[in-house]
């Protein structure tokens, strides 16, 4: 699969753009298990053409990581054409537009899934920003506003008819958030529309390699992308990816799982601050699937997202791993 001329290899699986989760530690990572592009978190690019410093953060990216795409959203048209210029000097490898982000403060204010209810002015927002700039623009979107207006298949050709070079679709409406089951069909549908030249992107409820795999042979998606299931456990991708090279996967190790979610804490502290960096991690930390069976774990958990001094949080990990060690496996 080819976005323009960027090549990500046969049936990728990319790693989903995410507020708070994919600074540039966390898609190194996700990149060096397996990850065939990763996704900055996304960008307001009315936060950016102000300069906020919190915001321009965000634009750093790092070639180990390439390629990478950094995702803006807004709803106003001139203030997303020059936030995408002021992207593409920061050098990623495309631009992505969210027009699927579901959380209230972004999608009630027309931003995000917003977009959804007014297509005309997404429309124009997509034009305009790939007239602006040279590196390939994308979309990420969702099936609809809510279940009476399920309109992906007929948006699809539309966004394509802007210049977009790709369109990941997640698999549920804004009006369900993140809740209930992800329904790819629709994606599948617009996948198998012989107007569309683009690649079309998977998204949604993707955990094991087994869904994975299923997902291409299913729908004949041109890619996957992961986005909450990475939370804690990046090395889902190499599982993936080793599934959908050759029908079979090894489990990562616990050590080297553990590895990566010490190397995750330590990057992040000498990235931001101790206590800042600590309080970053913690998502990744609550969410991982690594801990779950331990026995008595519980006591354990309520310290490690209490704990806010590196050294001692990397005792718990350590603790953790020779809790690992001792039990017995089934």
């Amino acid at each position: 699969m080819n976005i323009d001329n960027i090549q990500l290899g046969h049936r990728p699986v990319m790693l989903a753009p995410m507020e708070d989760v994919t600074d540039e530690s966390f898609r190194l990572i996700c990149r060096e298990q397996g990850a065939a592009m990763v996704y900055t978190e996304f960008v307001s690019a009315e936060a950016l053409i102000r300069d906020i410093k919190s915001t321009t953060r965000k634009l750093f990216v790092r070639d180990a990581e390439r390629p990478v795409a950094i995702q803006i959203y807004g709803r106003d048209a001139d203030a997303m054409v020059e936030a995408a210029k002021i992207v593409e000097q920061a050098g990623p490898d495309l631009l992505d537009i969210n027009f699927g982000c579901p959380v209230k403060k972004v999608a009630h204010k027309g931003a995000g899934a917003g977009m959804l209810r007014d297509i005309p002015k997404m429309l124009h927002i997509t034009r305009e920003v790939v007239k602006a700039v040279s590196i390939p623009v994308t979309v990420k979107t969702r099936l609809g506003w809510d279940a009476e207006s399920r309109i992906i298949t007929d948006l699809g050709p539309m966004l394509q008819d802007c210049g977009i070079k790709a369109l990941t679709v997640h698999g549920r409406t804004r009006a369900q958030m993140y809740n209930g089951e992800a329904d790819w069909s629709l994606i599948g549908t617009l996948k198998a529309d012989p107007r569309m030249e683009i690649p079309i992107i998977g998204n949604g409820d993707i955990t094991t390699p087994e869904q994975a795999e299923a997902a291409f042979r299913t729908y004949g998606v041109d890619g996957i992308m992961i986005g909450r299931a990475a939370f804690g456990q990046p090395w889902l991708f190499r599982e993936v990816r080793q599934y959908l090279d050759t029908g079979t996967y090894t489990p990562v190790p616990i050590e080297e799982k553990l590895a990566l979610l010490r190397r995750q804490i330590t990057e992040s502290v000498d990235r931001i601050d101790e206590y800042r960096g600590i309080l970053h991690i913690r998502r990744h930390l609550a969410s991982t699937p690594l801990f779950k069976g331990l026995p008595n774990f519980r006591e354990t958990r309520i310290k490690m997202l209490r704990v806010t001094k590196l050294d001692e949080l990397l005792d718990l990990i350590d603790h953790i791993r020779d809790t690992f060690l001792s039990t017995p496996q089934s």
